[in-house]
């Protein structure tokens, strides 16, 4: 058995696992065991406790951050995933908020892409559930940050649960925008049923809805159905949609734009 020519502990090990595949995205089990001067059953046991954590999930041979059917990527790889996309999109979405609105914003990384151009706009209110955008905007004077709480989820960076809900369901917005890891169909997708009951709740919550996509999440799994996309205002889409995409999207009566990238 190989030994830990590293001299690293357990935990600090993990920490530079978890940074190594959210930089690479997926790696094998043996790679990870020869970068680390481990054994590859060393190395399982630390992807069983990774796993456990929410960090990263197992894949054949070794372990992702990569979404699957049941499993959402954490801020951290979401955040890099996509970015150009992202931006994008939210600068298109950016341009659908007016002065003196009130605006709710989801624990999406698409979301916190729109909330960096929040300043800008004048005497807005933002509500959101999400720890990097409340960070992001605490300072700001020109604006009101209102947090919705709960119980805070360390994946998500966010406040989930049936306090966050119920805080929701008090309040009325004129605009909502959130995202989603999946659209299948006529339908928007989400992995985690605690996540759907949130964004569900803000859906409800708004005189307008809007659904910002990026073209990676078309035809993707996830376990939970969201909301059809006929339940959204706007769907906000990047212009590296396939045509073929765009065509369903026309056949199925969604309203939609596309954000030039």
């Amino acid at each position: 058995m190989s030994q830990n020519r590293s001299g690293r502990g357990p935990l600090e090990r993990r920490r530079e696992i978890s940074g190594h595949v959210l930089t690479e995205g997926s790696v094998s089990a043996s790679e990870l065991a020869e970068r680390f001067g481990v054994s590859v059953m060393t190395i399982y046991r630390d992807i069983g406790e990774l796993e456990r954590e929410g960090v990263l999930r197992k894949s054949r041979g070794g372990v992702t951050a990569q979404p699957s059917g049941v499993f959402e990527s954490n801020v951290a790889y979401r955040k890099k995933a996509m970015r150009a996309e992202k931006e994008a999109i939210a600068a298109r979405a950016a341009t659908l908020i007016e002065p003196g609105m009130s605006v709710m914003l989801d624990d999406s990384t698409t979301a916190l892409e729109l909330a960096r151009l929040l300043p800008r706009i004048e005497q807005l209110t933002v509500v959101t559930n999400f720890r990097e955008v409340l960070n992001l905007l605490a300072e700001e004077r020109g604006l009101r940050l209102m947090a919705l709480g709960g119980d805070y989820d360390r994946l998500h960076d966010s406040f989930l649960g049936v306090p966050c809900v119920e805080a929701i369901e008090a309040l009325r917005v004129d605009l909502c925008f959130v995202s989603t890891s999946s659209v299948h169909g006529d339908f928007a997708f989400h992995q985690e049923q605690r996540i759907v009951a949130v964004k569900r709740a803000m859906l409800k919550a708004a005189e307008r809805n809007v659904l910002m996509i990026d073209h990676s999440k078309l035809g993707r799994t996830a376990l939970h159905r969201l909301a059809p996309l006929t339940a959204f205002d706007t769907v906000l889409i990047d212009d590296r949609t396939p045509p073929d995409d765009l065509r369903s999207l026309d056949e199925s009566g969604v309203r939609y734009d596309v954000a030039p990238t």
